[in-house]
Formats: C-alpha cells, sequence, structure tokens
C-alpha cells in the first residue's frame, strides 16, 4: 500500500436521509453528490473530532491489511444544510459540524454480524483481534459487535472508540506499551488461535511508511485544539510514535490476548 493508495476522496452532502440512533453519537445515512448513500460520522457529535480520527486510522489500517472495510470519504457539510430540519437536535447537531466529517460507505442490505449464527475462521478472527488490541479498540464485544456480513462476507465497521489515549494525551508513550485487558471482551477472541502467526506477518506490513502515509490523511483542523499545547503537527506525529511504538512492541498485547484466551477455554 503506498501514499498514492491512501488519499480519501471528498464528496458533498446533499440530503440528510434517516439518523441512526445507536448510542450518543447520533450518526446518519445522508446521501452525496456522487450519489452514493454513507453513513456519516459528524464532527460536532459526543466525542467529536477524535472518533473521527480514530475511525479514520482504524479503518484504513484494516484496509492496508486486507481485511473488509467499506470506502471512506471526507464528507462536507454546507453551513445552510441543516436550516430546515425539524428535529432540533439533529439541527444543533448539523450546524455544529459544518465542514469535514466522515463519511462511510453504507452498505445496502448488510446485517448485524452474529456470532451464534455466523462462522469465523480462525485466520480472519486472529487477524481481527490483532488490529484491535493494536488500535485498543474497546468496542467489538458480543453486545456491539461492530462488524455486518454483506454478501456472505464479513465487514468490518466503526472504529471510532479505538485510541482511547487520545482522550486525555497523558503518558502516551506508557500506553503505547500497555497491553489491551479489554481483549478478553473481544467477539472473536475464542476463534482467534493464530494470533501468533498473524503478529509475525502484520508486523512486516505495518510499517513506519504506512503509519504515516495514513496518519497524513487526518485533516489539519481535526487536529485543532486550542486547549493543548500541542500544534498540529505535534499531535499528528504523536499519533504516529504511538502506532509505531505499539507494533514495535506487539508482543505485549499478543501475550495478553493469548492469556485472555486460554482463560476462555
Amino acid at each position: 500500500m503506498n501514499t498514492a493508495e491512501t488519499q480519501l476522496r471528498t464528496v458533498n452532502i446533499t440530503r440528510y436521509v434517516t439518523p441512526l440512533r445507536e448510542g450518543g453519537s447520533l450518526p446518519a445515512i445522508a446521501e452525496a453528490d456522487d450519489d452514493f448513500l454513507y453513513v456519516i460520522k459528524f464532527r460536532g457529535a459526543g466525542q467529536g473530532v477524535k472518533a473521527l480520527i480514530a475511525e479514520l486510522i482504524g479503518g484504513e489500517l484494516a484496509r492496508a491489511l486486507g481485511l473488509r472495510m467499506p470506502e471512506m470519504v471526507f464528507a462536507n457539510l454546507d453551513e445552510a444544510f441543516g436550516r430546515t430540519e425539524p428535529d432540533e437536535e439533529i439541527q444543533d447537531l448539523l450546524q455544529a459540524s459544518v465542514g469535514l466529517n466522515l463519511g462511510v460507505h453504507y452498505l445496502s442490505g448488510a446485517i448485524t454480524f452474529d456470532p451464534v449464527l455466523n462462522v469465523v475462521n480462525p485466520r480472519l478472527a486472529s487477524q481481527i483481534v490483532w488490529l484491535d488490541c493494536l488500535l485498543t479498540n474497546v468496542d467489538r464485544t458480543a453486545r456491539n459487535t461492530n462488524m455486518l456480513m454483506w454478501h456472505k462476507e464479513l465487514w468490518l465497521i466503526d472504529h471510532g472508540a479505538s485510541l482511547y489515549f487520545h482522550h486525555s494525551w497523558d503518558n502516551w508513550k506508557e500506553q503505547s506499551l500497555r497491553p489491551f485487558v479489554q481483549v478478553k471482551d473481544h467477539v472473536l477472541l475464542p476463534f482467534a488461535t493464530e494470533i501468533e502467526e498473524v503478529d509475525k506477518e502484520y508486523r512486516q506490513k505495518i510499517t513506519p511508511q504506512l503509519i504515516q502515509a495514513i496518519v497524513d490523511l487526518i485533516p489539519e483542523a481535526w487536529l485543532e485544539d486550542p486547549s493543548l499545547a500541542e500544534s498540529p503537527a505535534e499531535r499528528r506525529a504523536v499519533y504516529a510514535q504511538f502506532l509505531e511504538s505499539r507494533v514495535s512492541h506487539s508482543e505485549n498485547f499478543v501475550n495478553e490476548a493469548q492469556h485472555a484466551r486460554k482463560s476462555l477455554i
């Protein structure tokens, strides 16, 4: 995967279709000027741009590793877009989200992954568990799998709860070395019998160059935060260094995942 392959398209939102009232972020299905439908993650919602950054990094890393992830786009929202919206909560959200948001291609007809009904082979399960350990993704549980079945294939969605170090920015170097203890709740952990083999492969694939190419996608506006001392460039560098450190010390989370899986048997 080279830098050219990590460029995201930019579309303009033309029609708000329906809200997806799941959790507190209030994403929505919307149509864009390319005539496609997208699930829009709004910068003015819940965790704000941090959730969009986590979604962007997690989704593009998944794609780089060959996992199925719907196309993501930057979704521009015009200032006048929400003025006629009758729902005050949605209108406030749209007004707070003027500018670039994140759109994820809507998989029409997809159904939520059910671990009871859907079988995942050990290789794929191990790949997803490894990635979620890298990203510190706490939101791939039996209660909320954040995976879809579409045309009999497994697709990943919603990485917004990843990289939770950036909600505080405290001791990020130390956090990059920590095992991912929440892996014990991962919905695919019981099937992830090939984590060590996946670790060897993915440590080779996720190079500093790949990480930098993905981190460079983050819009400058998403990195601006007057409450923090770091500049946008410095914050971008932290994301890259955090991921590089986790890859270099992946044995920390691999060992934790193996221990947690054995405790389930």
